[in-house]
């Protein structure tokens, strides 16, 4: 499966739109999850697939290869994986999805319907 890339055709979007393309790529299984281990600071392949449930190794390499190319993620000289300039925002991006989670995940234990 080729990394997702705005403009060119992507899951839900054969025009490939930046979001849709983001969507793409963010929702593949267990991309959001090395974006989110990594938003702590850099992480070696191991430590990474710790953080990630003991993910199996052929899923991170496929999944960071991807982040890679998509230039979310990039390899330090000592192989351990970071999170670049955008990645950064991708996660800060998610920030409010983060807080609103906590407040549906509270609702639902509430019984709260409003």
């Amino acid at each position: 499966m080729s990394t997702p890339k705005p403009g060119a055709p992507v899951r839900g979007s054969t025009t490939g739109r930046p979001l849709m393309a983001a969507l793409d790529l963010f929702g593949r299984r267990w991309s959001l999850r090395i974006l989110w281990e990594l938003r702590g600071g850099p992480l070696g392949f191991r430590p990474l697939q710790q953080q990630c449930d003991d993910m199996s190794s052929s899923v991170m390499r496929q999944r960071l290869t991807e982040l890679l190319d998509a230039r979310v993620v990039h390899q330090l000289p000592d192989s351990r994986y970071e999170l670049t300039a955008l990645g950064r925002e991708a996660c800060l991006s998610l920030n409010p999805l983060a807080q609103w989670s906590e407040r549906w995940a509270a609702a639902l234990e509430s019984g709260a319907t409003d």
